[in-house]
Parts: structure tokens; C-alpha cells; sequence
């Protein structure tokens, strides 16, 4: 038995005793070290659900995460207990259409931690131990440190919108809600080569955060501006891409006005159900075109990269550690924007 934060429903999440099991040829047994309080993961919290994926069973949370191998499945090679690791969060079929195609991510049988778009649930990473398959681990020197190395899933989503943008080299751009997802977009985007990325949100400090750390050339407070955009919808509009992050409508809506003729909306947030209209009209005569981004696909292992080398700096999201048993309690706190960008659990502590 071991310890997890199992989600139960709305604003009931539970530190309890779970299973754990035997491992497959092909899987490996890690002790988790952290884990990062996702957006979903308070979806999940504060409402029972994500857009259309509603909880209907206990479901431990939890998908950014870091940690330690433990035990081996015995046809797995490469590997040895000890290794600190990144852990891949999605568990695609490797068979399906998609699959084949080269798009993992959009896979018809994907299993992804701590997700209730399937019944029965994935069991999530916030549990002292899981069992993944040996392609969702990649080993890391052992002087990396776990707390950074676990952002690298949220890291690979903004790197995949980046990468359904198409090339960003010399192109303006900008980033609707400034959360980690958008934070980590708008850094993609200028390791992409964009020459400039507006990012906009509602609080102040994560403006701040975005403008002094993650490569925003300037940003918006559509809160305290609400026109603070508009003077980008002249000559048919300004920003060559834009990112839409925050999962609001209304952030959406501003953006078909904003976006140049000929550009690209790439839809990052997810909306709840039924609330996102599209002006089908001017998408159709000004050419935009809009598509989606869902969570990454390749990308993960060039996060992974890019943390341990020091090529993307994710100390600037990190807002602070709490013990798995206090899991509530940060759960709360990390709904506080105007002091947290991103909280994490320390599922193991003698591994923190």
C-alpha cells in the first residue's frame, strides 16, 4: 500500500491508502519526488470536472511529475534503480491510426495520468509510486534537480503550441493568459525566434513574471485595460500568431481582430463545454486560420533537455513545496494568482 491524493469529486480530495501493483516485462516502478498542481488538476478540484471529462470515480491526480526508478520490469533495459528521471505522463498504444501517423498525442487508447477522459480513470502522479511503461521514463544526470525537472510536462505543452504555430522566426505574437501553460508558451515562442510576444492576463504578478523572465516584449492587464487591445486591430490587425492560454471566451473572442489577415490562432486552453463561439465569417474572409494544441506530442524529451541544460530557466513559475499530506491546502492556495504561478507537492520528502 501507499499513499495518494485521490480525488473524490467536487472540493473532495482525500490522502489515502491505494494498491500498488506488480509490474509488467515492460514497466517500471518510480518513486515519485514532485509533482505540479496543474490547471486541470483544479479543474478537477474545484468543479468535478474538465470541459467534457467529469470525475465519476476516485481518481488520484497529478501529471507533472519527477522521480527516482525503483524496480524493473524484467525486459526492461537501460534502466537501473537509483536513476532520477523525468516521467512522461502520457502512455500512448503505439498502434492506432494516429500513432502510426506520428501523432501519439492525439491517440485513440492514450492513457494519461490523472485523467478522467476515460472510464475507468487513469490514476494519477500524486501518488508515492507509479507504474509507467519504460518509454515514459527518460533518465537525467544525477545532479538534476527534481523540482525543475518536473515542469517539463507543462514545458512540452508550450513547446508543442509553439510547434502547431509553424515557424515563429522573426514573427509578433501574442499569448492570452499568463498561467504556467501561457507563461512557458510565450518562452517557447521566443526560443522560437519570435521578435516580439505580448502576453496578457488579469493579475498583475503574473504580468510581471511574464515580462521579467519569460520573454514578453510587453504585456496587457485586460482587467484593469479592458481596451488595452485595441489599438492592434488596425490595418486588419497586428499579431502574425497568437496563443490563446487562458481558456476564457472572451480572451478568445478578442483574438479575431487582432490577428493579421492570412494568421494563426492556435487554441492552447481548454473552455468549458458550449462556450466558445467562433466568428466563422471573418475567420473565413480575412483567411485566419485556427487550430488546436493538445497537451505535446514529441516534445517532452526536448523539455526535458532544455531543463536540465539550463536552455529554458522554469525557476521563475515555481511558487513553493507542500506535503503530500497538506495536498488540500495547496490545492486552495494555488488558486491565489495574484501570489502563486505554480505550486508543487512533495510526494516523497526524503526525495525533496
Amino acid at each position: 500500500m501507499m499513499l495518494a491524493a485521490v480525488c473524490h469529486g467536487k472540493k473532495d480530495l482525500r490522502i489515502e491508502e491505494v494498491v500498488d501493483r506488480a509490474l509488467a516485462s515492460d514497466e517500471v516502478r518510480v518513486a515519485v519526488a514532485y509533482g505540479g498542481i496543474c490547471g486541470s488538476d483544479m479543474h478537477y478540484y474545484h468543479r468535478g470536472a474538465v470541459g467534457d471529462f467529469a470525475v465519476r470515480e476516485p481518481m488520484a491526480l497529478g501529471h507533472e511529475i519527477s522521480g527516482v526508478v525503483v524496480e524493473l520490469g524484467s525486459a526492461v533495459t537501460g534502466l537501473k534503480p537509483g536513476m532520477k528521471a523525468a516521467l512522461d505522463p502520457s502512455r500512448p498504444c503505439r498502434v492506432c491510426r494516429a500513432c502510426r501517423e506520428g501523432r501519439a498525442n492525439l491517440c485513440s487508447n492514450m492513457l494519461f495520468l490523472g485523467s478522467a477522459g476515460r472510464f475507468p480513470h487513469v490514476q494519477g502522479g500524486f501518488a508515492q509510486r507509479l507504474v509507467l511503461r519504460s518509454d515514459q521514463i527518460i533518465p537525467v544526470p544525477d545532479d538534476t534537480d527534481l523540482l525543475k525537472l518536473s515542469v517539463a510536462e507543462p514545458l512540452s505543452v508550450g513547446l508543442h503550441a509553439v510547434n502547431r504555430a509553424g515557424p515563429l522566426m522573426g514573427k509578433r505574437v501574442i499569448v492570452t493568459g499568463s498561467g504556467p501553460i501561457g507563461l512557458l508558451t510565450a518562452r517557447s515562442a521566443r526560443l522560437a525566434g519570435a521578435i516580439e510576444v505580448v502576453c496578457t492576463d488579469v493579475e498583475d504578478a503574473a504580468l510581471k513574471v511574464a515580462h521579467d523572465t519569460m520573454g514578453a516584449t510587453r504585456t496587457v492587464n485586460v482587467a484593469a485595460d479592458p481596451e488595452g487591445l485595441i489599438e492592434f486591430e488596425a490595418d486588419g490587425g497586428y499579431f502574425d500568431v497568437a496563443f490563446e492560454a487562458s481558456g476564457a471566451q472572451s480572451a478568445l473572442a478578442s483574438l479575431f481582430k487582432i490577428v493579421r489577415r492570412g494568421g494563426r490562432i492556435v487554441q492552447v486552453g481548454m473552455l468549458p463545454p458550449g462556450t466558445a463561439p467562433i466568428p466563422v465569417n471573418g475567420l473565413q474572409s480575412r483567411e485566419i486560420e485556427f487550430v488546436g494544441a493538445f497537451r505535446a506530442n514529441d516534445e517532452f524529451g526536448l523539455a526535458v533537455e532544455l531543463i536540465v541544460s539550463g536552455g529554458i530557466d522554469v525557476t521563475p513559475i515555481l511558487s513553493g513545496t507542500y506535503r503530500l499530506a497538506d495536498a488540500q491546502a495547496a490545492f486552495e492556495r494555488a488558486g491565489d494568482r495574484s501570489r502563486v504561478v505554480k505550486l508543487h507537492i512533495a510526494v516523497n520528502e526524503e526525495l525533496a
